[in-house]
């Protein structure tokens, strides 16, 4: 058999696979086959199409970080300023060329986040029609959603669906690849899901969905780096907050400041949760010269930008927003090519962290 080669590949988002992490946190999570297979034999590697947890050699950790340093010269700092400025420009450029061909049903969602999956019992058989609250809720959301949310005036019954008894608020929503999932397989008929982007392209395909349903769901255009600009809901409302592979996105000096805002829109014992790129993942590795915008920052060629984390760095966001670790995991994925031969090795990291009660 021909020694494997090693591509640099493609972004996470553009090769995501139905994934879960092999480790464990202060939960005990049951994983599914895709979370405990493990290369124990470096012959077999072509077998699957994904190995779990792959621990790294010394050789392939030093080379990785040669990689990085090699390519690390920041660009200078009015074309910095640049892509700070024109970002929202980029990323509706992006949503205009892929439309919702992007879109990717995230099947693992419910297995990494039982807190987007039905919270009780209910009957998963009902038709669409009964899983929606009753027309007096509906209206009443139906109304409050036609208001402009910049004129609220902050009462708690004046924000879309306050009478929603299990909140869930998903930020940088994309094309909807986790809010349409959520509201397809959670049928809690007190559940309601707002939804924000930065760019107004997206919140405009998410809206135009066949399956976007004003009675369940809010979708709104935001800038997370903003952090004087007003949400829909207020302050300790939330009981779930979700960032996936969004965060990333921020120049690192926004960051501590964004997720302290978001922090505050979590009831207490709400929790946030977050998956991202990990530092050496493959998509750094690819980067070439020219493309570094900071230390482990990045822009890609469509001006879109990525920063790639470390356990520490994001456990420290959110310390310093006043929550409390449930989870903060590494997941070392071995992704393979078995027709043309090639291994990627992706990292991702996975956090769960709530506000004290």
């Amino acid at each position: 058999m021909a020694a494997p080669r090693t591509v640099d590949g493609v972004e996470a988002e553009n090769t995501e696979i139905s994934l879960t992490l092999s480790n464990s946190s202060s939960e005990d999570t049951k994983r599914p086959q895709f979370g405990t297979r493990f290369l124990t034999d470096p012959r077999q590697v072509f077998q699957h199409n994904a190995w779990d947890n792959v621990e790294w050699t010394d050789e392939q950790e030093e080379a990785a970080k040669k990689k990085v340093s090699e390519n690390n010269q920041p660009l200078p700092l009015e074309k910095q300023e640049e892509y700070n400025s024109r970002a929202s420009e980029y990323w509706n450029e992006f949503y205009t060329i892929h439309e919702n061909r992007f879109f990717k049903d995230r099947h693992w969602l419910f297995t990494e986040f039982p807190e987007l999956a039905p919270q009780r019992n209910l009957n998963h058989e009902s038709q669409p029609n009964n899983s929606a609250v009753d027309s007096s809720h509906q209206d009443g959301c139906e109304q409050k959603q036609c208001r402009d949310f910049v004129a609220l005036s902050g009462d708690n019954c004046a924000f879309p669906c306050s009478s929603a008894t299990y909140r869930i608020l998903e930020v940088g929503c994309g094309v909807g690849n986790t809010v349409f999932p959520i509201l397809k397989t959670n049928n809690d008929p007190g559940l309601f899901v707002y939804c924000c982007d930065f760019s107004s392209t997206a919140v405009e395909l998410v809206k135009t969905n066949p399956e976007y349903d004003l009675n369940r769901c809010f979708a709104f255009v935001h800038d997370l780096s903003d952090v004087e600009a007003s949400f829909p809901i207020p302050d300790g409302s939330l009981d779930v907050i979700v960032l996936i592979f969004v965060l990333s996105a921020l120049h690192p000096d926004q960051m501590q400041a964004s997720i302290s805002r978001l922090a505050g829109l979590l009831k207490p014992g709400g929790v946030m949760l977050l998956r991202d790129y990990g530092r050496y993942d493959m998509a750094q590795l690819r980067f070439k010269k020219g493309r570094c915008l900071s230390e482990n920052f990045y822009v890609r060629g469509d001006g879109t930008r990525v920063y790639f984390f470390t356990q520490d760095e994001l456990h420290e966001l959110f310390a310093e927003a006043g929550l409390e670790k449930v989870q903060n995991l590494v997941d070392r994925r071995l992704q393979v090519n078995r027709g043309k031969q090639l291994t990627m090795y992706r990292v991702w990291i996975q956090c769960k962290y709530r506000k004290p009660c």
